[in-house]
């Protein structure tokens, strides 16, 4: 396994890292991600584990806690092998407490975490969304304070837009607490709008990519095609209302590119996909998830190999799509290029 640090931290992470949120199966989205109990989670870690995996990923809000729970029951023992990594802030109930990331829902959240998964600290933890109702101040300062007890090593972000990850950098400079290192963001190769702003941004401000969802919500596993819809057992009829929306076209060109260089190099089309976001600029690691060990196996062997330089590409040619306004004069005009080169 290949490490990486998680941005300008001191924190090495894997470059596969496992997402949990498979564990447990409560509700219409994490019911159909999957329904792992805590006997095949510990196996499903344990092979994690004996690949270098070491950074676990979960969320409170993954089936109500129940992800969390689960992580926790099936790393007894050997608490200090592993990285945990959960989120917090989208809504756990009704109630006005129940949700956000004021100072009182912060520090409730983090007690409730980790009495969950059994541990008395967590190595990161991610602000789930961004909450317009908390002031940046109150925080980056709680934040802060958490790290200071010792219940957080390192604190992030996910699904954050750029302007307010940056007045958060900006409020710890101002507060003197520790800066943000990680962002949690959905990038795909039929998902590269993270390259246009959130990119950038993570390079000059130090923060790591944690990669959700790198197959595009499960459309670049290689079961459908430009003449293969999704099989009736598919995930994605379940959790298409939650996806976000591709072309049909940009879709299939980038399953026929994929298929290509599948065919050219002997491995699987999600091993493709997953190693081109390993190369990629910011990337610190790649959250796999699988509902049982043959597909953790196979994403495992997405790493060790790399593509090679035509590979990529035409794999980049596949799946380029215009940024929106005002990046789009960049890609069209030298001079703007020659001003702000891009990253990829």
């Amino acid at each position: 396994m290949e490490y990486r640090q998680l941005g300008s931290s001191g924190m090495r992470v894997p470059a596969l890292s496992f997402g949990t949120g498979t564990f447990g199966g409560q509700g219409p989205l994490f019911s159909a991600w999957g329904t792992t109990d805590a006997a095949e989670a510990r196996r499903l870690i344990d092979i994690s584990l004996d690949a270098g995996v070491t950074l676990f990923d979960t969320a409170d809000v993954y089936s109500n806690g129940a992800s969390e729970a689960i992580l926790g029951e099936a790393i007894k023992g050997r608490r200090g092998a592993v990285l945990i990594s959960t989120k917090t802030g989208l809504p756990m109930g009704d109630g006005p407490q129940d949700w956000g990331a004021s100072r009182s829902r912060l520090i409730r959240a983090v007690e409730d975490a980790l009495r969950r998964l059994g541990t008395d600290h967590i190595d990161l933890l991610q602000l789930h969304a961004f909450d317009a109702s908390t002031p940046v101040d109150e925080l980056m300062d709680t934040l802060g304070a958490l790290v200071a007890a010792g219940k957080l090593r390192y604190a992030g972000v996910s699904n954050y837009p750029g302007w307010q990850l940056m007045k958060a950098q900006a409020a710890a400079d101002r507060l003197g607490t520790p800066r943000l290192v990680a962002h949690q963001v959905y990038y795909s190769l039929i998902g590269r709008a993270y390259e246009a702003d959130l990119m950038p941004l993570a390079a000059d401000q130090g923060v790591g990519a944690l990669v959700w969802s790198p197959l595009g919500w499960g459309r670049l596993t290689g079961k459908i095609g430009r003449d293969r819809p999704a099989p009736a057992g598919s995930r994605l009829h379940e959790t298409e209302q939650f996806a976000p929306p591709v072309a049909d076209e940009l879709l299939y060109r980038v399953i026929d590119a994929l298929e290509a260089v599948a065919a050219g190099t002997g491995k699987t089309v999600p091993q493709v996909a997953i190693n081109w976001l390993l190369r990629r600029p910011t990337v610190s690691s790649v959250i796999i998830g699988a509902r049982n060990e043959e597909q953790l196996r196979q994403n495992l062997g997405a790493i060790g190999w790399a593509l090679t330089a035509e590979q990529v590409a035409a794999l980049d040619a596949a799946s380029d799509v215009l940024p929106p306004y005002p990046h789009t004069p960049y890609r069209q005009q030298a001079g703007f290029a020659r001003l702000n080169p891009p990253l990829v």
